[in-house]
């Protein structure tokens, strides 16, 4: 990076009032599309009653699963290479369209279509914002900001269930989707009016047939376990079908990304351990998350008869100890750089939990719930975050961000599956036990339509209205016991997890991913930047860093002086009034400071007007330098000298982080030249 360079990149960042306002709308965009995550689960009996159905339900979360997991892969290419800004208010739009359509769904099958399409722009809300936010905020900074939006996906998975469960109350379930366009309409013009054009432009080969064959593949495979049993036998032609065809675009799929220039999953992860161990467990557990989220609202609502407000109530202990566990553990793996024993113990807590809420019944009481609903949460956080630090830590920088993207896409996939799985499972026990039902049953009564509104068994008598509750407790039941086994298999998997010893850039912990469970995609050398980023925000203070580099360098000057010499070496030429703006202090108070480097023949000063000499440029080159080397140390193991694009970014993040303005204030902060000056 040139001298004209880093201080043009500082000139287009928004600051002040226009980085909040621009922060502000990126996280309303982000918000929208991780509630659409959660808020959906307390309304899903009340749709499913009103528009029929049932066999289907799993297929709401699942459309929309699917299709923000294929999709974010391209978002964040074809940000790279056409300008995000553009693509960031095309997702937008996409994902309103979409909300709107699904509140004036007259079928589920107009649902679930519609609600690919928000999937759609939602997976480019999710990947874009992220990229944004390092476009519009100094590298130092990247790493304190992108942390806001790890809250909001902690903000949305307690209050999505919340929410949903409120409008069904309240208002119709049509407004969980109606409520996404103000919130977007909002963000769309704040975008448009302030977000600048900022960020370089790459160029991509872009895998358009490795995306179609994982959407075939996946759908393929989802009809199989959502039909098979139920629509169709096991062993019947359109089940085998569509197994053996997916099996074999699978087969495909590997063979295309083999050849692909910038696949979306390049094979040879899958080859290395940690990598395809961490991904199994994280299917297994997001087949947990989801399914769970999907099934136990019903059960609340329905056999319990809690509103669909109070079930999103009930459901808080759940969230509430998956964020306490990711938080916790994310402390303790930064303290103690060891993080192989939170997915080996959290995998038996999720199998436990799952086995505990599938022995509740009709009869079970709130506390009983809850704990079950806590301890759930409680495993799934100790699992979800780590399994991407671990996968983070052992592959190689140039497979890091596939890497990443990879192990949650995983994790999706898996949630695809389990809100499937589950799916058929309660359909096909549900309909077996309304069949033994049949004996006591008025004609023509529909035990589905319970789930809108369980107060239509109160017309029914006491028979009727025992022998509805427990056969869909009995469902749901099956549900979760049969979840225990395929979390068995990821409690396994995890003692063959190879614990490496912890990268620093490991210990930076971006908890969106183990909140919101969102597919992640980003190149290597944006993890990079935000792992660099949250490390330099907690750095040294400023004082003592320009004091040790200036001892490193061999720059005798204050930490002030320090300062002002990598400031003006960016700069090239500065106004002696502006730089003392930049820190923050009178232009008398900082004379000292420059007088130093005038009189080191760093610096010329001329009618107010600061140069720097090829001497200073010398001297803050060997500053620069000792800062890099600094920061590459955080990167041992990854050789950045056989890495250019590594390289680069240390670089990068070496010059824009030394003369920054929010270091300005140590001109205040260091005892050395008496703040008084003696020149003109």
């Amino acid at each position: 990076m040139t001298a004209g360079t880093a201080a043009q990149d500082e000139r287009v960042m928004p600051k002040g009032r226009d980085l909040y306002v621009v922060l502000g709308a990126l996280m309303l965009a982000m918000l929208l599309a991780a509630l659409d995550q959660t808020i959906v689960s307390t309304a899903l009996p009340t749709i499913v009653s009103e528009l029929g159905g049932l066999n289907h339900l799993s297929w709401v979360v699942t459309a929309y699963l699917l299709a923000a997991t294929a999709s974010t892969p391209l978002w964040g290419k074809l940000g790279d290479q056409y300008g995000r800004k553009r693509l960031f208010q095309t997702s937008i739009v996409i994902f309103l369209i979409g909300s709107a359509l699904c509140g004036l769904s007259r079928d589920m099958m107009e649902l679930i279509v519609f609600r690919a399409m928000q999937g759609l722009g939602g997976g480019g809300l999710m990947v874009l914002v992220v990229a944004i936010v390092g476009d519009v905020v100094p590298p130092r900074e990247r790493g304190r900001y992108q942390g806001l939006f790890g809250a909001v996906f902690g903000v949305s998975s307690v209050c999505g269930p919340l929410l949903g469960g409120w409008f069904v109350d309240n208002l119709s379930w049509r407004w969980v989707f109606y409520i996404n366009l103000p919130i977007g309409v909002l963000a769309l013009l704040v975008i448009a009016a302030v977000l600048p054009r900022t960020g370089e432009r790459e160029r991509h080969r872009i895998d358009y047939l490795g995306t179609l064959l994982i959407v075939g593949w996946a759908v393929g495979l989802v009809l199989v376990t959502t039909w098979g049993g139920t629509t169709y036998d096991w062993i019947s032609a359109p089940i085998i079908g569509l197994a053996a065809g997916s099996v074999a675009l699978i087969g495909v799929w590997v063979l295309v990304e083999r050849r692909a220039a910038e696949p979306i999953m390049p094979p040879r992860l899958l080859t290395d351990r940690v990598f395809a161990i961490g991904s199994a467990v994280s299917f297994a557990v997001g087949f947990a998350m989801f399914g769970a989220l999907t099934f136990l609202p019903i059960l609340l609502q329905v056999v319990h008869g809690i509103s669909p407000t109070l079930s999103g109530v009930h459901l808080l202990p759940m969230m509430l100890g998956m964020l306490a566990s990711s938080i916790g553990s994310g402390q303790l793996i930064t303290r103690y750089g060891r993080y192989k024993v939170f997915p080996v113990a959290g995998t038996p807590i999720i199998a436990l939990a799952l086995y505990l809420c599938s022995r509740l019944d009709e009869n079970a009481s709130t506390l009983s719930m809850s704990l079950r609903f806590a301890l759930l949460g409680f495993g799934l956080g100790l699992v979800l975050q780590v399994l991407v630090i671990a996968v983070q830590n052992a592959v190689s920088y140039g497979d890091l961000g596939a890497a990443t993207s990879g192990v949650t896409f995983f994790r999706q996939i898996g949630g695809s599956f389990g809100v499937a799985v589950f799916g058929s499972i309660f359909s096909n026990q549900l309909a077996g036990h309304v069949e033994d039902l049949a004996r006591i049953l008025p004609p023509g009564f529909d035990p589905s339509a319970v789930q809108g509104n369980p107060q239509l068994l109160d017309r029914y008598p006491a028979e009727v209205q025992q022998g509805v509750l427990h056969a869909y407790a009995e469902s749901i039941s099956s549900v979760f016991f049969w979840a225990v086994p395929v979390v068995a298999i990821g409690c396994l998997l995890t003692l063959f997890l190879r614990e490496v010893p912890l990268r620093a850039t490991s210990q930076t912990h971006d908890y969106g991913e183990g909140f919101g469970a969102a597919p992640t995609v980003r190149s290597s050398r944006h993890e990079i930047e935000r792992a660099l980023s949250e490390l330099m925000r907690k750095d040294v203070k400023a004082l003592q860093l320009y004091e040790r580099l200036g001892a490193v360098a061999g720059v005798a000057l204050p930490a002030g002086s320090v300062w002002a010499l990598c400031r003006i070496a960016k700069d090239g030429t500065v106004r002696g009034q502006d730089l003392a703006e930049r820190a923050g202090v009178p232009i008398e108070y900082g004379r000292p400071y420059v007088d130093r480097l005038v009189d080191a023949g760093y610096v010329r000063r001329r009618d107010g007007t600061l140069a720097i000499t090829g001497t200073g440029q010398d001297a803050a080159g060997r500053l620069f330098d000792a800062r890099r080397e600094g920061l590459a140390r955080h990167v041992d193991g990854w050789s950045p000298e056989d890495h250019p694009e590594l390289a680069d970014v240390l670089t990068r993040l070496a010059e824009a982080s030394l003369g920054d303005d929010a270091d300005g204030g140590i001109l205040r902060a260091d005892p050395g030249p008496e703040p008084t000056g003696s020149r003109a």
